[in-house]
């Protein structure tokens, strides 16, 4: 006398379907990820030029983006400013932030342009923005 009725193929894989579809979304959003790591100190003596100097690097899991397309900027109050890689090390930008010279402090965010691979069409532009920091310029 059996107790029980085994599922069939079909039944499990329909059990296990609903099972995970609540975790789908989950899976899907931990996925892609981007990040910024500033370089940057939080604070710089003035100088005579006005310009400071500013580095992230940038890394993202994307395995769509084409990372020869990369254009990345500094912007500043609506200006974007052009970063140039860093020599010998990989995914690291430096660049430059004009701050007038009655300002104590400027905010700023990195801006990566890019192009990535979409399936079916030819490669879309899209862009990637950090959170903003703020730099401090201290008087000496």
């Amino acid at each position: 006398m059996k107790l029980y009725k085994p599922a069939g193929l079909c039944e499990a894989g329909t059990m296990i379907w609903k099972k995970f579809l609540p975790l789908l979304p989950v899976l899907l959003l931990a996925g892609c990820t981007t990040t910024f790591t500033r370089l940057t100190p939080l604070e710089q003596p003035r100088n005579a030029n006005n310009q400071y100097p500013v580095e992230v690097i940038f890394t993202s899991n994307q395995q769509a983006i084409r990372w020869d397309s990369l254009k990345p900027f500094v912007l500043v109050n609506g200006d974007l400013y052009p970063l140039r890689p860093v020599p010998i090390v990989p995914n690291r930008w430096e660049g430059f932030v004009p701050v007038p010279p009655t300002a104590s402090s400027v905010t700023y965010r990195f801006k990566f342009d890019y192009l990535y691979n979409n399936v079916g069409t030819e490669p879309q532009p899209s862009s990637a923005f950090s959170p903003q920091y703020n730099l401090k310029i201290v008087d000496q």
